[in-house]
């Protein structure tokens, strides 16, 4: 006799085949979960070192922006002190200029010219006083121009007043001292 299997053998099959399915649908859906999650772990470690690089960079720039702003600093202070050093020579210099102004001074006055104001500011020299003839002026001022200490002579005025001797007139004269005084004032000495 044929046997004949009257049990529902279609569904069944059907639902085994479907739960196979949905079985290896969550399966896939797992690995699939599980490769994303690997490989955003990856990047995510790749960009956690990334940043503790640009962190440890930044740190770095930190320290060395300090000791930029330090060395600035030094360079600073080796530059006002190397300053101080020109300046403190100069001083050690130029400390008998004065006295080699008036010796020079004495040296070329000619007979004829009587000082009665010296003045000095700076580098300048003003001298005001009375000459006997202007062949005396004209003398003293090319002793200043041969002079070592001395240049640029500037007659500013002669005058020959009524009131006075009509044997002598007043002058004005301004000159510059040269050298050391010159250094001096170049390099901010008057400060």
């Amino acid at each position: 006799m044929p046997h004949i299997n009257l049990l529902p053998w279609r569904e069944e099959e059907q639902r085994q085949q479907q739960q196979q399915f949905f079985s290896i649908l969550t399966l896939l859906a797992l690995l699939s979960f599980l490769l994303v999650f690997l490989v955003s772990q990856i990047y995510q470690a790749k960009i956690d070192g990334q940043m503790a690089k640009n962190q440890y960079l930044t740190n770095e720039i930190k320290v060395l922006d300090s000791k930029i702003a330090e060395i600035r600093t030094l360079e600073e202070k080796k530059k006002d002190l190397i300053q101080r050093m020109t300046l403190i020579d100069q001083l050690q210099k130029s400390r008998n200029v004065g006295t080699q102004v008036l010796d020079e001074i004495a040296k070329i006055v000619p007979s004829g010219i009587y000082l009665t104001k010296l003045e000095k500011q700076g580098n300048e020299l003003l001298i005001e006083g009375k000459s006997e003839s202007n062949n005396h002026l004209a003398n003293m001022i090319r002793e200043i121009q041969s002079s070592s200490l001395f240049a640029d002579a500037e007659l500013e005025s002669i005058i020959n007043s009524n009131e006075s001797s009509k044997l002598l007139s007043d002058f004005k004269m301004n000159l510059r001292i040269k050298g050391l005084l010159n250094e001096l004032a170049e390099t901010g000495g008057g400060r």
